[in-house]
């Protein structure tokens, strides 16, 4: 027990001495302060930032790459086509309307298809209820009407699917022909 105690005293002494010696090795809160104000004001010249304008644009999103084309001069090319474009070719105000136009074109033609796929998906979780609703019902009149429903919106989903192949094919078409007519890939995404 005199041992317990006289351990116990020692350990308590050691630990005041060290709480006692702590406050004298660190600096009181001010005095860093202050050196901390003395050194942001030996800063001369504050980090350089960095903004978009200073870095350089991305090429592998897809730019186009660097073609020489030699200026053929004819006398059928009308004074206001683009140098380089063949005769015949839209001017660049034309070109921003026949952008727009294939951008209309095809975004009609997918909200069609989206559309459709929508109505597609609404049909057959009606069917899919009309065919729950027949199976737990027992009276004869109620099963005849549900099942003529489910017939009716089984045939409306085989219109609706038809569609939607139709219109599918007819982005592939809108695609085509906007390749066929050398327009660049970014006017019909």
């Amino acid at each position: 027990m005199k041992r317990v105690i006289a351990i116990s005293a020692a350990f308590v002494l050691t630990c005041a001495s060290l709480a006692s010696a702590q406050p004298s090795m660190t600096k009181p809160l001010a005095d860093v302060a202050r050196a901390e104000e003395a050194r942001r004001q030996g800063v001369k010249k504050p980090a350089k930032v960095i903004t978009n304008k200073d870095l350089r644009p991305d090429i592998s999103k897809g730019s186009p790459g660097v073609t020489t084309i030699s200026p053929v001069t004819d006398s059928t090319t009308p004074a206001n086509a683009t140098p380089g474009a063949p005769a015949g070719a839209a001017t660049p105000a034309s070109a921003a309307q026949d952008q727009a136009a294939w951008g209309n074109r095809m975004k009609e033609a997918r909200d069609k298809l989206t559309r459709s796929q929508l109505f597609a998906d609404s049909l057959q979780t009606r069917i899919n209820s009309l065919t729950t609703d027949f199976v737990n019902r027992d009276d004869p009149a109620q099963r005849a009407k549900i099942e003529t429903d489910r017939q009716t919106a089984l045939a409306e989903l085989e219109k609706v699917k038809k569609d939607i192949v139709d219109q599918t094919k007819a982005i592939t078409t809108i695609q085509d022909e906007a390749r066929r007519a050398g327009v660049p890939a970014g006017w019909v995404r």
